[in-house]
């Protein structure tokens, strides 16, 4: 089951480098990357939406939401900041580089999250061999980056 798992965040991951290069193209297009983001996500929402339905997913009520953190609604935000930011840095760094630097963010982060075990995620304490794993990908991101 775990090998199912990682294929399909492996799957999932490589398709943002393609999402970004379609998202750039977008922007040219439409001449502003916020609007080619709100577009894309209005895609992305109908798409989800439409999905649920098929699937006969019920939409939670209204107490259900209102009963939720006050956080949880700034996870679009996050995903929209880094939908904007792609678009903008994309160009300039290239696919390696944006994913690179993305993904060495996205484990320095991880690993606090892990450590502490915060928003829902379970407690998986800092080690040598992460600081070692997180080590590598900045060393990854300089080679990188600089050849």
């Amino acid at each position: 089951m775990i090998w199912l798992l990682l294929f399909l965040a492996l799957a999932a991951g490589m398709l943002l480098p393609i999402q970004v290069g379609i998202n750039m193209e977008l922007r040219a297009a439409v001449g502003h990357p916020i609007l080619a983001a709100a577009i894309q996500f209005t895609v992305g929402a109908a798409a989800l939406m439409a999905l649920s339905v098929a699937m006969g997913i019920p939409m939670p009520l209204s107490g259900k939401l209102a009963a939720a953190p006050w956080w949880v609604w700034f996870g679009g935000l996050c995903g929209a900041n880094y939908i904007v930011i792609a678009i903008l840095v994309g160009p300039r760094l290239g696919a390696a580089t944006l994913t690179a630097v993305s993904v060495t963010g996205q484990m320095l982060v991880s690993m606090i999250l892990d450590h502490y075990g915060v928003i829902g995620y379970p407690v998986h304490s800092i080690s040598g061999w992460r600081i070692l794993g997180a080590c590598l990908l900045l060393a990854g991101l300089t080679l990188i980056q600089r050849f």
